[in-house]
């Protein structure tokens, strides 16, 4: 108790700096805290689950394919597949699928035209069963048998007004196919690999879909299946019973011989999906480097600050020891302290968290509850003490076991040399966050401004799922006689989603080529529009036949490696899901999705003279008056929908949210170090100019000029930085090349890159050693040695 007592009024003793230490400790104990419950949030995804360590996710395997860039491996299954192990496989225990039946944020309407957001999946009866989630209302199994009934989450009832049973809801993209809900169940994790908002019954497939595949062994693989297996079960012996079910109900060899490559089937454990795939490892990884990396530099930094402080504690310990206090004594009088100062940080620390949890929120892409959960709150407390005994070991540690006699004599080079290291390891910190900001910030731009191989300047674009296509084509109609449209066109799907995909086989023959990305359809309009060129052949015309296709670069290689064919222009094909369809003209490869997920596959564009389900509109100047009365026609003339218009531009900005959150943590943690870095910087040249001034008054007297002074401690802290720098840049070159892994399209790595960062790096500290030297330098000597 005493020690708390002293402590205590050691805080508001002067030359002490524990304002600046609680500060800079604060301050990197929030944004390194911060990340780490970011760190923690994606590693344990879908935890929540009961007997989660026993479910996995049905992923289909193709092995063996040749001249194929498509993926071997993915998670969807056909829709017999997840029953299918359950009735054939006995060590399986259950099974479900589910198919989503919108995208995010669809729109949905009650009788009363209130219109609401969610994303809608459609399950069958034990969906809930494997992945259950608590029942508000209602019986899940129940609910999920009948035909065209639905489940809501609790949020979304909450926005609809609470009593939702027996509500009648719409999708706006389909339009009269009324859903009753009956039943609500509590909100799915943030932290799930699935989210969604309501779950229609596997039962109204036929209301919804002209093909209802749920039977199917082969094809129409939309499903996402889970299993649950029985305890002690392992997933890897299951092969020879998930191949029996196959020849069973596939005939398996067959197809295999004639395609000439092998189908199986793999168990994933449902709490790696999310957390082992090589994207999320490669984002832990970096965002725990630059957690530790700013937690140290704030620890450092109040060493360094306690150390600086050492002339004024020093002697006060000296006379701790005359009384009798051993060092035992002393060490807990400065680990008490140490202990008040962390308090006061962390309490900081959740202050400035929950006063920015809107920006943290953003940035991270998760709620503050879900960050600081109850396992990544024990998982942070228990850094928070490693944190606190290192912080309070160290100062303790070198105060209690300075002898007596050293204190009077000083202890000056003692001291020096501690501030050095701690300040290097600052500087290498500081030199590894600028520097893996400044790459984060190129790839990003890059990125963002690249060219996908078609233009996009001045275009918008807006979907019109579940418009009838007359109405469509009114709003088309009357949008081509606004004076600032240039241009309109329609397409099925746009570059920058996800493609389905189909295959390819020549006509007369059974055996599937390859894989193609399938962008479906587009009108006359669409090519000239997005300026795609043709580079062998012809575009759409109005005299084009519905059969009609393009075919990228990519597709034509292809051929002519597998089927020789020197020129695809004028040849039939078959593509899955079309049927006989002929190649009029050949474009250069566009980019498909992001550069970070690019989908590499060949890819086809067919003819279509009719509306499809996205408007593209080029206009002569892109302004805020000319989108808003674009948004007003549609609005006009599509009232029953909800109008989502969007600059093409922002769309493909918005594929990198990801990556721009991940420099915006980059850059805050950078600021922060270097904040950190700069308090000690300037708390050290502070304390050696003002421990050094007698020296420095005989050397003005003797003749020293004002850069000869400022030379005598810049080339010290010269040849630290320069150290630190060059280990900083190190880490940078080696933690950017491990995140460059994630996109197909990069910056260089230059090492002057690496080398014009650490310059930056040394002559801002240098400029701040200069600037806090200049006012001692000039004083005059006298002066100075008065005060000594």
């Amino acid at each position: 108790m005493n020690n708390l007592k002293l402590a205590y009024r050691n805080l508001y003793r002067k030359k002490q700096n524990n304002l600046i230490k609680i500060l800079s400790l604060g301050f990197g104990l929030a944004v390194g805290l911060v990340l780490l419950s970011k760190v923690s949030f994606e590693r344990n995804y879908d935890d929540f689950y009961p007997d989660a360590d026993r479910i996995y996710q049905i992923w289909t395997t193709l092995s063996g394919r040749t001249n194929d860039t498509g993926l071997d491996q993915w998670g969807q299954v056909s829709g017999a597949i997840a029953p299918g192990m359950k009735a054939e496989i006995p060590e399986v225990e259950a099974a479900t699928r589910f198919t989503y039946l919108t995208g995010e944020n669809a729109v949905f309407s009650t009788p009363d035209k209130k219109r609401y957001k969610g994303t809608f999946i459609m399950a069958d009866s034990c969906f809930f069963d494997l992945l259950p989630r608590p029942m508000i209302r209602g019986n899940a199994k129940e609910v999920l048998s009948r035909p065209m009934y639905a489940m809501v989450s609790q949020s979304t009832a909450e926005k609809m007004g609470g009593d939702v049973i027996g509500k009648q809801i719409q999708l706006e993209t389909y339009p009269g196919r009324e859903l009753t809900i009956d039943g609500v169940f509590s909100d799915v994790p943030e932290n799930s690999h699935q989210r969604y908002d309501v779950v229609v019954s596997l039962n109204s497939m036929a209301s919804f879909y002209s093909y209802d595949g749920r039977e199917n062994w082969l094809g129409n693989d939309r499903y996402r299946g889970y299993v649950k297996l029985h305890p002690g079960t392992d997933p890897e012996k299951l092969a020879p019973s998930v191949r029996l079910m196959q020849k069973k109900h596939q005939e398996i060899e067959e197809i295999e011989a004639k395609n000439g490559w092998t189908l199986t089937y793999a168990l994933l454990p449902l709490k790696s999906i999310h957390s082992d795939s090589p994207e999320v490892k490669r984002m832990t990884l970096l965002l725990t480097i630059i957690a530790f990396a700013l937690i140290l530099t704030a620890i450092l930094n109040y060493v360094l600050i306690v150390i600086t402080a050492l002339v004024g504690r020093s002697r006060e310990i000296a006379v701790y020891k005359c009384y009798g206090a051993e060092n035992r004594n002393v060490g807990s009088l400065i680990m008490t302290e140490t202990f008040l100062h962390f308090v006061l940080s962390l309490l900081l620390a959740g202050l400035l968290v929950f006063s920015f949890r809107g920006t943290i929120e953003e940035m991270l892409s998760a709620s503050l509850g879900s960050l600081f959960s109850l396992r990544s709150s024990l998982y942070l407390a228990v850094i928070a003490v490693l944190i606190f005994l290192f912080t309070a070991f160290a100062p303790a540690y070198i105060l209690s076991r300075i002898p007596v006699a050293s204190i009077f004599r000083g202890t000056g080079q003692i001291r020096a040399r501690w501030k050095l290291v701690l300040l290097s390891v600052q500087f290498a910190a500081a030199a590894f966050l600028f520097s893996l900001l400044v790459i984060v910030s190129k790839q990003y731009n890059l990125m963002t401004n690249d060219n996908p191989g078609y233009s996009y300047g001045n275009v918008l674009h807006a979907g019109t799922f579940g418009v009838p296509r007359n109405t469509v084509q009114t709003a088309i109609d009357r949008l081509r006689q606004l004076p600032q449209v240039a241009s309109v066109a329609t397409a099925s799907m746009l570059p920058f989603e996800n493609m389905s995909g189909n295959n390819v086989i020549i006509p007369g023959e059974e055996r599937e080529l390859f894989n193609i990305a399938d962008m479906y359809w587009a009108d006359e309009h669409y090519i000239p529009l997005m300026e795609i060129p043709i580079v062998e052949g012809k575009a759409f015309d109005a005299k084009s036949a519905p059969n009609e296709v393009v075919v990228s670069r990519s597709f034509k290689e292809k051929m002519e490696t597998i089927a020789g064919w020197d020129d695809v222009v004028g040849k039939d094909i078959i593509i899955t899901e079309h049927g006989l369809s002929r190649i009029v003209g050949v474009f250069p490869d566009i980019r498909l999705g992001a550069i970070s997920d690019q989908d590499t596959r060949p890819s086809v564009l067919f003819f279509r003279n009719t509306p499809s389900n996205n408007i593209i509109i080029k206009l002569h100047s892109m302004n805020g008056e000319n989108i808003e009365q674009v948004f007003d026609l549609l609005q006009e003339t599509m009232p029953e929908k909800e109008i989502a218009l969007s600059p093409y531009a922002d769309s493909l900005v918005n594929m990198y949210s990801g990556e721009r959150q991940f420099r915006d943590a980059i850059f805050i943690g950078g600021l922060i170090t270097v904040l950190i870095t700069l308090i000690g910087l300037i708390g050290y040249v502070n304390n050696e100019m003002l421990r050094r001034r007698a020296e420095i008054a005989i050397r003005r007297i003797n003749g020293a000029t004002l850069s000869d002074i400022l030379g005598l401690f810049m080339k010290s802290i010269l040849v630290i930085a320069l150290s630190a720098c060059v280990v900083g840049e190190a880490a940078a070159a080696l933690v950017a090349s491990k995140w460059m892994e994630n996109f197909t399209e990069k910056i260089g790595l230059s090492p002057f890159l690496f080398i014009g960062c650490g310059v930056i790096v040394i002559l801002f500290i240098e400029l701040i050693v200069g600037m806090n030297c200049l006012k001692t330098a000039n004083q005059n000597p006298v002066d100075s040695l008065k005060k000594d």
